[in-house]
C-alpha cells in the first residue's frame, strides 16, 4: 500500500482545550489501478493539549484512533464533543476522515457521477465507493500519518460505529499489520454474500417495533393520525422545498428513528404536528414540510440509498433485496391509509419510490436500477485470516438493533479470534452518542479487565 500525500494541514485550538487539525490527502482514485487518476480526502485530528512548565521537554507521540463513521455515505461532523471527547481524553489523538464520496471526500452527486458517463459507467465509479476502498484509503492515510513515528508506535486504533464496524472487519482481514485495536459498537457486520434472509428479518422487528410504537400512545390515537397523513399524502402532491415530494412510502420509511434513542419521541411530534396542519390548515405548513423533509433526506447522501445493499454483497446482485421483502408481508400491505389496518414503519430499506421522492436520486434512477442488477461484487471479508485475528477486538452489541441484527453479529463474533463482546438490551443503535458514558465504560472494560 503506498501512503496517502498529505496535501496539506492547518490547526487551530477549540474551547475543551483540543487542537484541531485540518487535513487533506490525495490517494488513488482506484487502488487496484493507481494510474487511473486520483482523489483527495478530508479528515480532522483532535488532541488534548497542556501547557507544561517546563516547555522545553519532548512532546509526546499521542497513538492515533481513527473513528469511522457510519452509513454508508455519510461524513463526520466538525465536533470533538460526546464520544469523542471520551476518547480523547482517554489519551488518543482522534481523527475523524470522511470516508470516499461523503462530507468533504470527493462528496458524490448526481452531477458529479453525470460527468463520470453513462449509468452503465456510473455502476462502475460507484464500485470503487465501498468499504474495501474506504479501508484501502484509510491504510494510505495511516502510512501518511506515522511517516516519522518509531516502528512500534506506526499502529494505530479505529473504532467503527454502525457501517463504521462493517469497514472495521473489513480492515481486519486486509491489514491486520496496521492495526492495534479494534473497537465497535452496534457495528459487526453479517458475513453473508447477499441479504435477502436478513431484510426478512429487519421487516420482522419493524413490525414488532410499529406496533409497540402505537402501543406507547393511548387509545390507538396515533395509529389514526398516521393514516390520516398517509391518507393525504396518497391524494394529494407535496413538494418539498429541495425539489423532492412527500409520499406516503416516506412517511412509512420515518421508522428508520425507530432504532435510536428518542426515536419514537420524534416520529411521534411530526406526526402531531402534521395532523395540526391538517386540523388547521387543510394541509401542511412550510415548517412542517422541511421538518418532514429533514427526517432521512438522500439528496445530502445519495451513497446511502446507491449502496446500501451493496455492502452486504459478493458474487450476488440485490435485485431489490429490502422491496421485495417488504413485499412479501401481508403487514405492509396497508400504506394509503384507507383501511383499518395500521400502518407498518420501515428502517433501513431502500426502496424504487425513493427515486421518485428525492431529486438528487431522481437523476440516478436508471443507476440505481443497474446497481441493483449488478453481481460482480468481490468479497469483503476474509474468514480465514478472522479466524486466526491477533488484534484485540472490543465490541458493544445491542440486543434489539434495529439496524444490525444480533444473532448474525454473534455468528461474526465466533469466526473473529479474539472478539470480545458485550450485549446489552437497555440500550439502541446510537447510544455511542446518546449514552456515551455507559457504553464507553463497557468498551474499556473489556480492553483493561480480565476474566476468571
Amino acid at each position: 500500500m503506498t501512503a496517502a500525500r498529505i496535501l496539506s494541514s492547518r490547526s487551530h485550538l477549540i474551547p475543551g482545550r483540543v487542537k484541531v487539525t485540518e487535513w487533506f490527502f490525495e490517494v488513488p482514485k482506484n487502488h487496484s489501478n493507481p494510474g487511473d487518476g486520483t482523489i483527495r480526502l478530508f479528515a480532522r485530528s483532535g488532541e488534548k493539549i497542556s501547557k507544561p512548565a517546563d516547555s522545553s521537554k519532548d512532546k509526546k507521540q499521542l497513538p492515533y484512533l481513527l473513528y469511522l463513521q457510519g452509513g454508508p455515505g455519510f461524513g463526520c461532523g466538525p465536533s470533538f464533543d460526546g464520544m469523542y471527547s471520551t476518547m480523547l481524553d482517554k489519551g488518543y489523538k482522534v481523527l475523524l476522515l470522511d470516508q470516499r464520496g461523503t462530507g468533504m471526500s470527493h462528496t458524490l452527486t448526481a452531477d458529479l457521477l453525470r460527468g463520470v458517463g453513462d449509468s452503465r459507467r456510473q455502476v462502475d465509479y460507484l464500485k470503487l465507493f465501498r468499504a474495501d476502498s474506504i479501508v484501502k484509503d484509510a491504510e494510505a492515510v495511516r502510512e501518511a500519518l506515522t511517516a516519522d513515528y518509531p516502528a512500534e508506535k506506526k499502529k494505530w486504533s479505529i473504532f467503527g460505529q454502525s457501517f463504521g464496524g462493517f469497514c472495521s472487519v473489513n480492515y481486519l482481514s486486509r491489514f491486520q499489520e496496521g492495526l492495534a485495536e479494534v473497537f465497535t459498537t452496534g457495528g459487526l457486520p453479517p458475513l453473508i454474500k447477499q441479504p435477502d434472509a436478513l431484510y426478512e428479518k429487519l421487516c420482522r422487528r419493524m413490525i414488532k417495533r410499529s406496533r409497540e410504537y402505537y402501543e406507547k400512545f393511548p387509545e390507538g390515537k396515533w395509529r389514526n393520525r398516521m393514516q390520516k397523513a398517509a391518507r393525504y399524502l396518497a391524494t394529494n402532491e407535496v413538494r418539498t422545498f429541495s425539489g423532492g415530494k412527500l409520499s406516503p412510502s416516506r412517511l412509512r420509511a420515518l421508522g428508520i428513528a425507530f432504532g435510536g434513542h428518542g426515536g419514537f419521541e420524534n416520529v411521534h411530534n411530526l406526526l402531531l404536528r402534521m395532523n395540526n396542519d391538517l386540523d388547521t390548515l387543510g394541509g401542511f405548513s412550510r415548517p412542517t414540510i422541511n421538518e418532514f423533509d429533514s427526517h432521512g433526506s438522500f439528496d445530502n447522501a445519495i451513497i446511502y440509498a446507491l449502496l446500501h445493499e451493496p455492502i452486504y454483497l459478493a458474487h450476488h446482485a440485490a435485485n431489490w433485496s429490502a422491496e421485495r421483502a417488504i413485499q412479501s408481508f401481508r403487514e405492509y400491505d396497508s400504506l394509503d391509509g384507507t383501511n383499518s389496518e395500521p400502518i407498518m414503519f420501515t428502517a433501513e430499506m431502500i426502496t424504487k419510490s425513493m427515486f421518485d421522492d428525492f431529486l438528487e436520486l431522481s437523476a440516478l434512477k436508471e443507476t440505481g436500477e443497474l446497481l441493483a442488477q449488478t453481481s460482480d461484487w468481490p468479497e469483503l471479508y476474509d474468514e480465514e485470516v478472522l479466524a486466526k485475528n491477533e488484534v484485540p477486538v472490543y465490541s458493544v452489541q445491542y440486543y434489539d438493533d434495529v439496524y444490525v441484527d444480533l444473532e448474525y453479529a454473534m455468528e461474526t463474533v465466533r469466526k473473529i479470534n479474539g472478539c470480545k463482546v458485550f450485549i446489552t438490551n437497555s440500550l439502541w443503535h446510537n447510544a455511542i452518542r446518546a449514552k456515551t458514558e455507559e457504553v464507553a465504560k463497557e468498551l474499556f472494560a473489556m480492553r483493561d479487565d480480565v476474566l476468571d
